[in-house]
């Protein structure tokens, strides 16, 4: 039976590509859920928890302080992409960051990253840029791109 880190391990090595060095090592990912204000969710093939010991098909990590919210690591395994468990993290992750006092969520990716599609879908904005940021990669340093959210009362967005 696999406990919840050996599932978002095992999402996280079959989904990030090893040339940008993005994926946590189990390691840090221990650390990060130890500290106070971290959260994770997880995900099965219809975007739903999974059931206790079952395989997870995607997941998200966040941290929080105040009414803030960064949204860490998102990540869906390569097999059941396309059938919007991503899209249906996104919306657990800002429905369940608002239900914790958050009223701004942030994110950061790889310049490079076609989950920008996903963000803006889900009312996101670009607010900054690292340059060179990513220093693996096929192409040499990637800038990384940073994206805000405000949000209210769950899942709607502020004006």
């Amino acid at each position: 039976m696999m406990d919840d880190l050996d599932r978002i391990m095992a999402v996280m090595q079959a989904a990030f590509d090893p040339a940008y060095g993005e994926a946590w090592t189990r390691r840090q990912v221990e650390d990060t859920l130890a500290m106070p204000g971290s959260h994770y969710l997880l995900a099965d093939e219809n975007g739903l928890p999974p059931a206790p010991g079952a395989a997870a098909a995607g997941f998200a990590m966040s941290r929080g302080a105040v009414d803030e919210e960064e949204l860490l690591l998102i990540a869906v395994h390569p097999q059941y992409r396309g059938r919007g468990i991503g899209t249906a993290i996104l919306e657990r992750f800002v429905k369940e960051a608002a239900s914790r006092g958050a009223t701004r969520l942030f994110l950061e990716m790889r310049e490079t990253n076609p989950a920008e599609v996903l963000y803006l879908q889900a009312g996101f904005e670009k607010v900054g840029r690292r340059r060179n940021y990513y220093r693996q990669g096929y192409d040499g340093p990637i800038d990384a791109i940073t994206f805000a959210k405000r949000v209210k009362d769950g899942n709607s967005a502020e004006n």
